[in-house]
C-alpha cells in the first residue's frame, strides 16, 4: 500500500488550527462586539470563504465586491481579529494603498484587545498586548509570536515572517488604476515585498474593487489562474451561476440599506458601473462612449431646441465655450477643437456648435470669437497649459472672460463624467444636417481612447466638468465663475472615478 505524505502546506497549516472556536465566523465575532453589525448574504458568503482559509482548505483567496458593502471591515478588521482570538500565534500583515489606511485597521484591532479584556463585565477576547506594543500598526500578543503589522504598498515587510497576508485595496481609486505607474507599484510590492515574506502554510486574502483589468487581482489571475479561489459578487446578478444564487437581474441586499442600483448605474455611467459595481472592468480599448448614448437635438423653433420629447429655451440656458488648441497645421498634427455649450434648466449639456480644424495660432481667436458671438456665449474655458497662447491674450484684449482648467487626471478619468452624461441621456450633439462636421466629433468620441486624435474628446470632457461645477437647479440661475451644487451625474461619476469632487475644487478661477 502506498502512503502519500501530507504536503508542506497541510503540515504548516495544521499548526494554526485551533482546537475550539468561541465564534464560528468573523461575522459572529463582529456581532458579539458590535450588535449594530449588519449581516448580508454577501457577507455570509465571505464569512464562509474566510473560515475555509482558516481551516486550510484555501490558501489564496480574492474577494471582489462593490464599494461600501462591508468587505474591508469584515476582512481587515474582524477576520484578522478572529484569527488572533482563535490562535494568538498568527503573524498577520495588513496592506493597503497607503500606510495610514492599513494602520487604521491595526489600530481598530488593538483598541478591541484593550476594550474587551473582561473588565467591567465586558467580553474578554483573551488577547493581551506586549508592554512595548505602542504603535497602532505594529504590535504583538503577550506570550505569543502573533500580532499585526501594517504598511502601504510603498512600504516594507523586510525581516517579518507572515502567516496571514491581507491586501485591502492596493489601488486607491480609478485614477490610480488608470496609471501604469501605480499598477506597477502594486505589482512590485507583491513580487518583491509580499512573496518573500510568505512561507509554507502562509495564507493570502486580497480584497478589492475591480478598477482595471490589469490591477493586482487581474494580473495575478492572468499569471496563475488556477492558484486563486475567487469570490466575485456583482451588485446585480448577470449570470446563472451567481455566487449568491440570485436570478439574473436581481440586485444584492446592501449593507447600507435600500440602494437604488439603477440610479447609481445611470449616475456613474457604464464604464464605472462595470468595474466598480459588477467587478468586470472593461478594457480601455472597449470604448468609453457608446453610440446609443450620443443623442442629437433638433430645432424646436426660434431660440428653442428639441431634446427628445422636451423643449429647451436657449434664453433659459447659460452658454460657454471649451477649447483645445493645437500649435501646428501639419496634416499629422492634432486639431484645434472648440465648442459652444448650453446648460439647460434640467442640467442637460447641449453642444450648440463647434469647429475641428488645423489652424495656425493666428487663426485661433478669430475662429473661437466667431463661435462665441454667433451664440452669444459667455466664458471661454481653456486648459492651463494654453494660457500663454495668442488666443488668451487676444481674448483678454477684447474683454472676453477666459477661465483656466487644470488637467488634474489622465484623459480617460477626465472623460468619465462626460460618458456618465451620455449614458444617462443628458449629453446632446447637433444633428448632422445642422452641423455636418459633427460626424467627425462622433467618430472621435466612439474611437476613444484608441483613436488617432482625442481633441474633441478633451473639449467634451471639459464641458462636462464645467457643467458639474457650475450648474444649479432651475430655481437658481447658473452663474459663470461660481461653483454650485453639482448635478448628481457629474458629482457621483467624478467622485467614483477619482475619489474627488466635481465642484470648483478642481478648477482655478482666473478672469
Amino acid at each position: 500500500m502506498t502512503v502519500t505524505a501530507p504536503s508542506p502546506w497541510k503540515i504548516a497549516a495544521a499548526q494554526f488550527q485551533p482546537r475550539t472556536r468561541r465564534w464560528a465566523t468573523p461575522g459572529d465575532l463582529a456581532q458579539a462586539l458590535d450588535p449594530t453589525t449588519v449581516q448580508t448574504p454577501a457577507l455570509d458568503l465571505i464569512d464562509r470563504e474566510l473560515v475555509a482559509v482558516a481551516d486550510g482548505e484555501v490558501d489564496r483567496l480574492m474577494v471582489f465586491m462593490s464599494p461600501q458593502e462591508g468587505k474591508s471591515v469584515r476582512v481587515s478588521h474582524r477576520f484578522a481579529e478572529w484569527m488572533l482570538v482563535n490562535n494568538p500565534d498568527t503573524r498577520i500583515a495588513i496592506v493597503s494603498y497607503a500606510d495610514e489606511i492599513a494602520r487604521r485597521w491595526g489600530s481598530d484591532i488593538k483598541l478591541d484587545t484593550q476594550t474587551y479584556d473582561g473588565s467591567d463585565d465586558t467580553i474578554d477576547l483573551g488577547l493581551r498586548l506586549r508592554a512595548d506594543s505602542r504603535a497602532a500598526g505594529r504590535w504583538q500578543i503577550e506570550g505569543h509570536r502573533g500580532g499585526v503589522y501594517c504598511c502601504g504598498v510603498a512600504g516594507s515587510l523586510t525581516g517579518r515572517a507572515v502567516d496571514l497576508l491581507l491586501v485591502d485595496d492596493p489601488l486607491k481609486d480609478l485614477e490610480q488604476a488608470q496609471s501604469a505607474a501605480y499598477r506597477e507599484r502594486a505589482w512590485r510590492f507583491w513580487q518583491a515585498v509580499a512573496v518573500p515574506r510568505l512561507g509554507p502554510g502562509s495564507r493570502v486574502v486580497i480584497i478589492q474593487t475591480r478598477w482595471h483589468d490589469a490591477d493586482l487581482g487581474g494580473r495575478l489571475l492572468a499569471q496563475d489562474p488556477g492558484r486563486w479561489r475567487v469570490v466575485s459578487i456583482p451588485a446585480v446578478a448577470e449570470s446563472p451561476d451567481d455566487p449568491l444564487g440570485r436570478q439574473i437581474g436581481e440586485p444584492m441586499i446592501s449593507a447600507r440599506g435600500e440602494r437604488d442600483w439603477a440610479a447609481i448605474r445611470r449616475d456613474v455611467g457604464e464604464y464605472v458601473w462595470a468595474a466598480l459595481y459588477q467587478q468586470r472592468p472593461q478594457p480601455a480599448d472597449g470604448g468609453l462612449f457608446k453610440r446609443a448614448g450620443l443623442r442629437h437635438w433638433v430645432s424646436g423653433g426660434e431660440q428653442r431646441l428639441r431634446l427628445g420629447d422636451r423643449i429647451v429655451d436657449l434664453r433659459d440656458c447659460w452658454k460657454f465655450l471649451t477649447v483645445d488648441l493645437a500649435a501646428s497645421v501639419k496634416t499629422s498634427a492634432d486639431y484645434t477643437a472648440a465648442a459652444v455649450w448650453a446648460i439647460g434648466p434640467a442640467g442637460d449639456l447641449v453642444m450648440l456648435d463647434g469647429i475641428r480644424e488645423r489652424l495656425d495660432p493666428a487663426g485661433h481667436w478669430p475662429a473661437v470669437r466667431g463661435l462665441r458671438e454667433r451664440w452669444s456665449a459667455d466664458v471661454v474655458f481653456v486648459e492651463s497649459r494654453m494660457f500663454g497662447t495668442t488666443l488668451v491674450y487676444e481674448a483678454a484684449q477684447a474683454g472676453v472672460p477666459v477661465q483656466e482648467l487644470h488637467a488634474d487626471a489622465d484623459k480617460i478619468t477626465r472623460a468619465l463624467p462626460a460618458t456618465a452624461r451620455a449614458d444617462s441621456g443628458r449629453l446632446w450633439l447637433p444633428s448632422q444636417d445642422r452641423m455636418p462636421e459633427v460626424a467627425d466629433w462622433r467618430d472621435e468620441l466612439l474611437a476613444f481612447p484608441n483613436g488617432t486624435h482625442d481633441d474633441c474628446v478633451d473639449v467634451v470632457a471639459y464641458a462636462a466638468r464645467v457643467a458639474g461645477a457650475h450648474w444649479l437647479p432651475a430655481e437658481s440661475a447658473p452663474l459663470p465663475g461660481r461653483g454650485g451644487s453639482d448635478d448628481g451625474v457629474i458629482g457621483q461619476a467624478y467622485a467614483a472615478a477619482t475619489g474627488g469632487s466635481a465642484g470648483v475644487d478642481f478648477m482655478s478661477v482666473n478672469y
